[in-house]
């Protein structure tokens, strides 16, 4: 699968209502550096579009073990300490392009998708084959800008203090349009493409078991990934 980073979180938080952009602005304001000086890279910031009060972010690691040093060093140090009181009550709570500098205000006109397919078992070499040599071409070839696609890293969680959902298999892709009527022509194009129905839907009919989920995400003014 083609990665920007080894390990890579996505992290999505429901907030208290009207609290999403508290979180936004403390978050480029404050936690950037600080968790990329640890290592981190915080790959992209977004607000869900279908969820007024959903915060998405993604952040990558070298390895699961540097994963644990870095959110140790992190959520015990001071910059989460000074702030964790309004970062918590807006939600947050413990459970690329170039980044724009601190302040910037300006959010990107794009938007991300961020499409989830969950298998009811570990995902096979099979079908992440099938997905790099088929599939994501006839995606780039309908409109998609593919930026990146992962699947399930099933090691145990080595930060506890910080829960993920384990026990699920997903791949999961992300691609980049430049506004929403951009992602609606492409999904129009998708639709009548001989390609997708005839070598894509009918191998994706074979896993039954797929169940999908997409993510339509607005950058923040400091994403990476806009």
């Amino acid at each position: 699968m083609q990665t920007c980073c080894p390990i890579v979180e996505l992290r999505q938080y429901t907030l208290h209502p009207g609290k999403r952009d508290v979180l936004i602005d403390l978050f480029d304001r404050e936690f950037i550096e600080p968790q990329e000086a640890l290592g981190m890279n915080i790959l992209g910031q977004f607000c869900d579009l279908d969820d007024p009060d959903r915060f998405v972010c993604l952040r990558g690691f070298q390895d699961m073990a540097s994963r644990a040093a870095a959110l140790q060093a992190f959520y015990g140090g001071p910059v989460w300490k000074a702030h964790r009181e309004t970062a918590n009550a807006s939600g947050f709570a413990l459970e690329t392009s170039d980044r724009s500098p601190r302040g910037s205000k300006e959010i990107p006109g794009g938007i991300v998708i961020g499409t989830i397919y969950y298998f009811d078992a570990p995902v096979n070499s099979a079908f992440i084959d099938f997905f790099e040599r088929v599939m994501k071409p006839v995606l780039a070839e309908t409109g998609a800008a593919i930026l990146a696609s992962f699947v399930t890293e099933n090691s145990e969680n080595t930060f506890p203090a910080l829960p993920v959902r384990e026990g699920e298999n997903v791949v999961i892709w992300f691609a980049r349009f430049s506004n929403q009527a951009d992602y609606d022509r492409y999904l129009a194009t998708l639709t009548q493409s001989p390609n997708w129905r005839d070598e894509v839907l009918n191998e994706l009919t074979i896993h039954r078991n797929i169940a999908q989920e997409v993510l339509r995400l607005s950058p923040t003014a400091r994403s990476q990934l806009r």
